[in-house]
């Protein structure tokens, strides 16, 4: 059987899975990665290459990278590649319809989430913030929409209670890069037809915003607690603090004023039975930092202040005072 030629289109960590199971299977001749410019990174802000760029060198494989897919000269280049299949996952741009019709059998996405939900940006992410307990990966066919095209194959798998979005991130990387080279054969032979997405349960997944990871202690104990899985490793689950305990203890006189809105992120947390007003601190002995929220409580396990090291709570409390009645905010 003649090779496939493949363009691939990614950026992301996502995406390195994806292409790298297209060059480890026979029958797929990857012609070109296309990923996003070098971008200014990091507190230094060097520039630094996508994550599909360092794979795809290292692999020796051809790299454009065009400022933006529209350009005609990137499309021209594109279609003198005349690709028979183009593979797009997590790229970062929306195609226009000229590269769309491009290649002859049109552009497969893999998309980490049960279309029609949670199209978007960050389908991983709020799926664990939103409580699911089963998510999974789709291939489709791309067409003008926001991930709105056909569906040409789906694989579910629940999501872990202790799954935070970067565990479910390398599971379902993994899921969709099998799923791909498993369904690329059937679909460009037309044994699998696409199929339109229903209308009925689609939703949304908007790009994670800083602000989406402080925490409303008003919030549920278990919605608090499912958001901070989401957003953790970024940017991560965090509340402020304006209380005199916080200072560490070495160096804290009695007459101490307060740190105003220091930032605490958590990083590990558990649900208990416990009552108090929300973001109340209920518990803050040798080991344990418990705090109120809309419903129940929180123990916190692991949390960091900002400019420190992560810790845990016990760890924690032996270089602060913490005081029960005091408040997060």
């Amino acid at each position: 059987m003649k090779e496939l030629k493949i363009v691939f289109m990614g950026t992301a960590e996502l995406s390195c899975a994806s292409l790298e199971k297209l060059v480890r299977t026979r029958g797929f001749q990857i012609t070109a990665v296309v990923t996003q410019p070098d971008r200014p990174r990091g507190r230094e802000l060097k520039e630094q290459s996508s994550p599909v760029k360092a794979l795809a060198l290292r692999l020796g494989l051809p790299v454009l990278q065009p400022e933006r897919a529209r350009d005609e000269k990137f499309i021209a280049d594109l279609r003198g590649l005349q690709p028979d299949l183009i593979v797009v996952a997590a790229y970062g741009q929306i195609l226009p319809q000229s590269i769309l019709d491009l290649p002859r059998h049109g552009c497969l996405n893999v998309h980490t989430s049960l279309l029609p939900r949670y199209r978007g940006a960050a389908p991983i992410q709020w799926a664990i913030a939103n409580g699911n307990t089963e998510t999974g990966v789709t291939i489709m066919k791309m067409d003008a929409g926001l991930d709105t095209g056909p569906i040409v194959s789906q694989r579910r798998t629940p999501i872990r209670p202790e799954d935070d979005s970067a565990a479910l991130h390398n599971w379902l990387a993994q899921l969709g890069a099998e799923l791909l080279v498993q369904t690329i054969p059937d679909y460009v032979a037309g044994k699998i037809q696409p199929q339109p997405q229903p209308a009925e349960g689609a939703s949304h997944a908007p790009k994670i915003k800083k602000e989406d990871g402080r925490i409303d202690w008003n919030r549920p104990a278990q919605n608090i607690l499912n958001r901070l899985r989401a957003f953790t490793p970024w940017p991560g689950a965090y509340t402020f603090f304006s209380g005199t305990g916080i200072l560490p203890v070495r160096n804290k006189p009695e007459t101490s004023p307060a740190t105003p809105h220091l930032l605490l992120k958590i990083w590990r947390a558990e649900i208990i039975e416990h009552v108090g007003k929300p973001g109340e601190i209920l518990v803050a002995d040798k080991n344990r930092i418990v705090v109120a929220c809309g419903q129940g409580a929180l123990r916190i396990l692991e949390l960091q202040r900002e400019g420190g090291r992560r810790m845990s709570a016990a760890e924690f409390l032996a270089g602060h005072l913490l005081k029960a009645g005091e408040m997060f905010e």
